[in-house]
């Protein structure tokens, strides 16, 4: 395991590369942020060790910094600041774990190797595009060739549902499982009354159908009708 330990504390410093060295892991060591900064982006470790309170950039803007880059190592905060306000700053900074000093090394180095055993952070999706329908699932917002749809909470919701199956049939259930939470059928048309002021929405003058109904099987979304004899356009 190669270990990236940024912290200015030397005594600290030294003791815990010592003992991760003695385990038989390659550690590298920066006393600043701007330092840590430097190194991280470099590549190549399987871990971060950042001291919350550093010189110059202190340990949450470098984690920040270092995610608005691309690196995606985990972090581990180790600092004496142990409050629950102060490990949520370092979770929502970017952090991945939380030690407060004092600490047992024991403690550091087993949560070091669960981290280092954790599978790459995949890209995450983030912008749906199905012909000209685009979401964005961080602005909360849906256009359709260029033009914001305003959605209501539920509609977003089954729209994406939909989109994150495009070219699938979403059946009734799974529907109702994931945008409503029930596990049961509640023998209403909730479902379909919500589907028609959606497909009413995503509708332009002109503009082609996307959602389009499987009989007997559910909805599916998709950029052209590809009809079938099981298949209609809305009723």
């Amino acid at each position: 395991m190669k270990v990236l330990l940024i912290e200015d504390d030397l005594e600290t410093a030294a003791y815990v590369a010592r003992g991760l060295r003695e385990h038989g892991h390659v550690v590298d060591i920066a006393a600043t942020g701007q330092d840590g900064l430097f190194l991280a982006t470099g590549g190549g470790h399987n871990v971060l060790v950042v001291d919350r309170m550093l010189p110059g950039l202190d340990g949450l803007g470098l984690v920040r910094a270092l995610r608005e880059t691309g690196v995606k190592a985990p972090v581990l905060f180790l600092t004496a600041l142990g409050g629950v306000g102060d490990r949520v700053k370092g979770l929502e900074a970017g952090g991945d774990d939380y030690l407060a000093k004092p600490f047992a090394f024991a403690e550091l180095h087993a949560r070091l190797q669960a981290l280092a055993r954790r599978p790459p952070l995949a890209e995450v999706q983030t912008v749906l595009c199905v012909a000209d329908l685009e979401m964005d699932l961080l602005k909360r917002s849906v256009t359709r060739a260029g033009q914001r749809i305003e959605l209501q909470p539920r509609e977003f919701q089954l729209l994406e549902c939909l989109m994150r199956n495009a070219e699938r049939v979403v059946t009734r259930t799974m529907l109702l499982e994931t945008v409503w939470d029930f596990h049961f059928d509640p023998r209403t048309n909730i479902v379909e009354t919500h589907m028609s002021r959606l497909r009413g929405k995503l509708a332009r003058e002109g503009a082609p159908e996307l959602i389009y109904t499987v009989r007997g099987a559910g909805y599916v979304l998709r950029a052209s009708p590809q009809e079938t004899p099981a298949q209609s356009a809305p009723t």
